[in-house]
């Protein structure tokens, strides 16, 4: 979650972005300890609550034929006063041919400036989506962009339209009132994976990372104002970008890319980058996560921690020899928990959330 500096607009707005963005001091390991067991419950539960809805054994194995991918969420405040990180998860959300060919839709959302943006985007952004998926056919790459293009065009004009009807119920610091929610917007990766692709569409700088062959392939680029393609693009808008302690647009925002932030378009723009990615049997897991770990944790890094907790799922489920090699939940929950961990321990001053998904072909998805 970037930063939203305001010192540039007025003087007053420098004491309220101060007090806005106050951190927890280090040495208050107390409330950091609250805080992480309270945020890594939440995350079991939530994961609980959708894995609940697939199809178990008596045994609580997993059968051959299981609809969702396994994947470990963590979300956790860190040293943030307010957490404006989201994230949304729906396995088999959308399917093709009588669900012969299900999609699962996972999504990370790294709120600035408030959290209702983010909130939106993980109450809406996959039913969007869905409704713009052709069910009829499989999606071509330049189908699929096109359809991320335009689900991510509509989340924009939900948020615009849900900042100017001014809902005062709404349980967020700024209460959805005009003009501060203007400044409110949310960076927004997403991948849905099927049986043959993994889709991603990126729009600020949250991350997706494929694991392949133990090698990081980055599925997306951070959209940061200096970027030499946005730099030409923020200035043929008319725009400018002025380093105040990072790149910002307009000496303000340190992304180029986000949905929301109404008062700096065209300068920031909701459109995403979307790559289409054909799945190989190398492939071994994906990583998306919020800035706040990719601030202090390297692809390569991150790639590693999560497939030593992966390999050490698959022995204790079974060895090779014994023809076991499928990873439990909780190794991709331990993965996702460690790298939220590692991100603090490096001292990331930021949320931190972080998704991991096992993409072995060892029946973990309807198609192989």
């Amino acid at each position: 979650m970037a930063d939203t500096c305001y010192e540039v607009v007025t003087d007053a707005s420098i004491q309220l972005h101060s007090g806005r963005r106050q951190r927890f001091p280090v040495d208050k390991t107390v409330v950091m300890q609250e805080e992480w067991e309270k945020n890594c419950k939440r995350s079991r539960n939530e994961a609980l609550t959708v894995r609940n809805a697939d199809t178990f054994n008596v045994s609580g194995e997993s059968p051959v034929t299981e609809v969702s991918p396994r994947y470990g969420v963590s979300s956790v405040c860190g040293r943030r006063r307010e957490m404006e990180d989201a994230v949304a998860i729906h396995p088999s959300f959308a399917s093709r041919n009588n669900s012969e060919y299900p999609q699962h839709y996972f999504g990370v959302y790294d709120g600035h400036g408030c959290s209702h943006v983010a909130a939106r985007c993980r109450e809406r952004l996959h039913k969007l989506v869905q409704e713009e998926l052709n069910s009829d056919r499989e999606e071509e790459e330049d189908e699929w962009r096109k359809t991320m293009e335009r689900s991510f065009t509509r989340m924009d004009k939900e948020v615009v339209l849900l900042s100017e009807e001014s809902v005062v119920s709404a349980n967020c610091k700024c209460e959805l009132q005009t003009p501060d929610c203007d400044a409110v917007g949310s960076t927004a990766v997403v991948s849905i994976i099927t049986p043959d692709k993994i889709v991603v569409a990126n729009c600020g700088d949250s991350r997706a990372v494929l694991c392949r062959n133990g090698k990081p392939f980055p599925l997306s680029i951070d959209h940061k104002p200096d970027r030499p393609d946005e730099l030409d693009r923020i200035e043929g808008a008319g725009g400018r970008v002025i380093y105040w302690d990072c790149p910002r647009v307009l000496g303000v925002l340190a992304m180029s890319r986000a949905i929301g932030d109404n008062y700096l378009k065209p300068y920031v723009t909701c459109e995403p980058e979307v790559t289409v990615t054909d799945r190989t049997d190398d492939d071994c897991l994906i990583i998306l996560a919020s800035d706040g770990l990719w601030d202090v944790v390297s692809n390569e890094t991150a790639c590693s921690v999560a497939r030593m907790c992966l390999r050490g799922g698959r022995r204790r489920r079974g060895s090779p020899e014994q023809g076991v090699e499928t990873v439990s939940d909780k190794a991709c929950m331990e993965a996702s928990v460690l790298l939220t961990k590692l991100a603090l321990a490096r001292h990331s001053s930021d949320n931190v959330s972080v998704v991991v998904i096992d993409l072995k072909r060892n029946g973990h998805v309807t198609g192989h």
